[in-house]
């Protein structure tokens, strides 16, 4: 697993990253709903805060969005 700066990202990169691991996340289940938009803002300022780690593994040649705190314990 490699670890993929965000900033090494072109903007349009980054934003379908983030729209597709949102999409994949499925229903809510909690008190709140929270639109797409604001699904895509929250995911993006955890990325930017550093809790929230873009990874791409090699062999499946795929990215993902990893809590910063499982990649720090795969090191």
């Amino acid at each position: 697993m490699i670890e993929v700066p965000y900033q090494q990202l072109s903007p349009q990169t980054l934003e379908a990253l983030i729209e597709s691991f949102v999409l994949r996340e499925g229903t809510d289940y909690g008190e709140h709903e929270y639109t797409l938009a604001d699904k895509l803002v929250q995911v993006k300022r955890q990325i930017v805060a550093g809790e929230i780690l873009i990874t791409f593994d090699p062999t499946t040649e795929s990215c993902n969005l990893l809590p910063a705190e499982i990649t720090k314990s795969h090191k």
